[in-house]
């Protein structure tokens, strides 16, 4: 039988690869485990050659990305218990100062910013909303999520550069990524941090940091 190894999976060029443990065994056919710890888990017959693995591995990619970043979005929800009424309100106090600011940074930045991508918004909105970071309107109206103030600054101009370039490109053609990546050459690891920590993006987890 031959033995197991890892195989490393590269979710961008910039982002650190994921380690996928290939194990043969008398199994019939290939699978893809993904454990409660964020382990990878590759199982295929003993017949099968490494380069059939990986190959599966590859055309599997993006499920693994999605459910890797599910697994882990889990594990660290489960860290934190629930608030303490005197907790509660510091949240509700930490939200009210965010949204304040973000009223102010947005407006700010984005004047900065549309001086590179170019185009013309109407208006920007601050929301409160749990998935969407950022949208741009067919009328010229940006709306940024008010939880990006507890990002990192590279990430927020990331959020704001990619709606602004919206303005000229409404899509996601190959335009608007070289658009992007014209101004934010390592915007794949601005996104890439926020897809692997935006569940992180609240008050409350914000304030058990403190802790």
């Amino acid at each position: 039988m031959k033995a197991e190894y890892i195989y490393k999976l590269f979710a961008s060029e910039k982002a650190e690869p994921l380690s996928c443990k290939v194990r043969f065994s008398k199994r019939k056919s290939l699978g893809i485990e993904i454990t409660s710890e964020g382990d990878i888990i590759v199982r295929a017959p003993g017949y099968i050659s490494k380069h059939t693995v990986e190959a599966f591995i590859e055309e599997k990619k993006a499920w693994i990305l999605k459910n890797w970043e599910k697994v882990l979005a889990v594990r660290e929800a489960s860290r934190y218990a629930p608030l303490t009424p005197i907790e509660e309100r510091k949240a509700a106090a930490l939200k009210k100062r965010f949204l304040n600011a973000a009223k102010i940074y947005f407006p700010r930045r984005c004047e900065e910013l549309v001086r590179l991508t170019g185009g013309h918004y109407e208006k920007i909105t601050i929301r409160d909303q749990k998935t969407r970071w950022g949208s741009c309107s067919q009328t010229g109206t940006l709306s940024f999520n008010y939880r990006l103030m507890m990002a990192p600054p590279e990430v927020i101009d990331y959020v704001i550069v990619h709606e602004l370039c919206h303005l000229t490109h409404m899509n996601h053609s190959q335009a608007f990524w070289n658009k992007v990546s014209g101004i934010l050459p390592d915007y794949a690891e601005r996104k890439h941090w926020l897809k692997m920590h935006g569940h992180e993006l609240n008050e409350a987890h914000y304030l058990l940091s403190l802790m």
